[in-house]
C-alpha cells in the first residue's frame, strides 16, 4: 500500500520589515503551510501575503496560534488561563480566517505554536480549550499536533487529527521533543534528518537521542522555517520521501 504525507512548514513569521525564512522556495516544496496569526509573528501584511501564495500554490492553509509574546517568539509560557487560551486561540484564527475569505481560501488545519504547542500536549485544560475553539470553529478543521492531550481532545470532540513528525528535532526516549534549551535538541546535518524522516514516514520509528527505538505514526512532517538552510533541507526530505515510494499531498485532501 502506498504511504501518503504532508509536508509542513511555519511560514509568515517575519513582522513589518523583518522577515524569516524563505517562504517564498518553501512553497514551491511544501503541500501545507502553518501561518502565524500576529501573536508570536506575523502582521496584516505578512498574513496576507503568505495565504495569497499558498492559494496561488495549492497548498494547504493552516492557522498557527501562539501565547501572546511577540519578543519571546512564543517560545515562553505565560502562565494563562484555559478560557485565556481559548479566545487568544479564536482572536487569531478569525483574523486569519478574513484573510483567507478575502482570498477565496479556507483554513484547513489549527496546529498551535511554540511553548502553547508543547503545553496542550500534557495539560488537559489548555488541550481542552483548544479543541472546543476549533470544533466550535469549523468541525471539519484539522487539528496538527503531536500524539498527546490535545489529540485525544480534537479526537473526542470529533475532529480529525493530524499526528506530526518533526524532522530536525531531537526526541526523548518516552517521545516528547528535546527541550531547545538542551544541547543536540535541534538536528542540523542534512543526512540525518532525511535518513530519519524517511524512517518515521516508511516504518513508523524514530530514534530518540539515547538510540531508543520510538513508534511514530506521523501524517504530516514539520520542517522548521527558521532553520538554517531550510529549503534545502526541505526538498532533500521531500526528495528522500519520493523516492522511498511516499506520495506527498496535502492533509486535508487525503486525511480521513
Amino acid at each position: 500500500m502506498t504511504r501518503t504525507i504532508d509536508l509542513v512548514a511555519d511560514l509568515g513569521e517575519g513582522f513589518g520589515p523583518w522577515s524569516m525564512g524563505d517562504d517564498a522556495a518553501l512553497l514551491d516544496i511544501l503541500t501545507s503551510a502553518n501561518v502565524a496569526c500576529g501573536f508570536h509573528a506575523g502582521d496584516p501584511r505578512i498574513m496576507d501575503q503568505t495565504v495569497r501564495a499558498c492559494r496561488q500554490r495549492g497548498v494547504g492553509i493552516g492557522a498557527h496560534p501562539s501565547f501572546p509574546d511577540l519578543q519571546g517568539f512564543g517560545r515562553r509560557d505565560m502562565g494563562l488561563t484555559a478560557e485565556e487560551v481559548r479566545t487568544d486561540v479564536l482572536y487569531q484564527f478569525g483574523a486569519l480566517q478574513a484573510i483567507a475569505t478575502f482570498h477565496g481560501a479556507k483554513i484547513s488545519h489549527l496546529a498551535p505554536h511554540g511553548r502553547l504547542g508543547n503545553l496542550v500536549a500534557v495539560r488537559e485544560d489548555y488541550a481542552d480549550a483548544v479543541a472546543t475553539a476549533a470544533w466550535r470553529l469549523d468541525p471539519e478543521l484539522i487539528v496538527l499536533a503531536q500524539d498527546g492531550k490535545l489529540a485525544d481532545a480534537a479526537r473526542a470532540a470529533g475532529l480529525r487529527v493530524g499526528i506530526v513528525g518533526i524532522a530536525d528535532r531531537a526526541y526523548e526516549d518516552d517521545g516528547t521533543l528535546v527541550r531547545r534549551t538542551e544541547p543536540g535538541a535541534v538536528i542540523h546535518d542534512a543526512e540525518e534528518i532525511r535518513r530519519r524522516t524517511v524512517r518515521m514516514v516508511v516504518d513508523g520509528v524514530i530514534e530518540s537521542r539515547n538510540g531508543v527505538p520510538i513508534p511514530v505514526a506521523c501524517d504530516t512532517v514539520l520542517v522548521h522555517g527558521d532553520t538554517a538552510g531550510a529549503v534545502v533541507l526541505a526538498q532533500q526530505i521531500r526528495d528522500g520521501l519520493e523516492a522511498a515510494g511516499v506520495v506527498i499531498a496535502p492533509l486535508a485532501d487525503w486525511l480521513e
